[in-house]
């Protein structure tokens, strides 16, 4: 898959919500403020459900999500690991499509039509997990 295929794809989540209390109360590459307010509604126990947007415009589908990468924002690791600040081939595509809501446009749908190409493993090469989580 293509560097930028992997930048754009995750934005297609963009308008749900997330629990993920080892990023907010243990990661170093998140904004303190940010983490701060997130404290508030998502304590370390994982005694309730509380969740939070992954986006902050979770109603439109946008490049809001690459500002808050920028900005150390991101809610879940895998998204910040998008946007390290060290250069890497991931960090110039996540600037330009803070940038470029067209250029943004064009790779996401470029993207998608890709990954509707794929072929899924059917069959005995192909698994169908009962817990994402796990190898059967």
């Amino acid at each position: 898959m293509a560097c930028s295929s992997r930048v754009v794809l995750p934005t297609g989540k963009v308008s749900g919500t997330q629990r993920d209390r080892s990023r907010v109360h243990n990661d170093t590459n998140i904004d303190s403020e940010f983490a701060a307010s997130l404290h508030q509604s998502c304590p370390v126990t994982e005694e309730d459900d509380s969740v939070s947007s992954l986006d902050g415009s979770p109603a439109r589908f946008d490049t809001g999500y690459f500002n808050n990468l920028l900005q150390k924002k991101g809610l879940l690791h895998s998204d910040q690991e998008l946007y390290k600040g060290d250069g890497g081939a991931s960090d110039g595509l996540v600037k330009f499509y803070s940038g470029s809501s067209e250029g943004f446009w064009i790779d996401f749908g470029v993207s998608m039509i890709k990954m509707g190409n794929l072929s899924p493993l059917t069959g005995s090469p192909g698994e169908i997990r009962v817990d994402c989580r796990k190898v059967n």
